[in-house]
């Protein structure tokens, strides 16, 4: 027997005002165990130095941290777990070999820092 998976994505916002992050279309997601899902987001700003985080919550839970990535200047990239990747070209979250405990809500968010120089 197949058992499905809900995901859905919430998005986060910008930090900064003029900055923007909302979810793709399509963004509930039924997939099977074992499969690859992908969940997307898309954001603007000005800046060059854009870190997108993912993030998933499970019913009356805190938030889970998954991963984060240096959006434009592609310095710099964590994940929690090995399964979790994700491409900032489509600012996509690729879940691979899905289980049923991945069913939660998915969180894209947005932060946006100030470039230091060195002096």
């Amino acid at each position: 027997m197949d058992r499905c998976l809900i995901l859905i994505l919430i998005v986060g916002t910008g930090l900064v005002t003029g900055d923007h992050i909302e979810p793709d279309k399509g963004t509930e997601k039924n997939t099977k165990e074992t499969e690859t899902v992908k969940l997307s987001c898309s954001y603007s700003t000005s800046s060059d130095n854009v870190r997108l985080y993912w993030y998933r919550q499970y019913p009356n839970k805190e938030l889970q941290y998954l991963l984060y990535k240096n959006a434009r200047l592609g310095n710099g990239e964590h994940t929690s777990d090995p399964r979790f990747q994700s491409t900032t070209s489509q600012t996509e979250l690729t879940i691979t070999d899905v289980r049923l405990s991945d069913s939660a809500l998915y969180y894209c968010a947005l932060r946006v820092e100030a470039l230091v120089e060195a002096q």
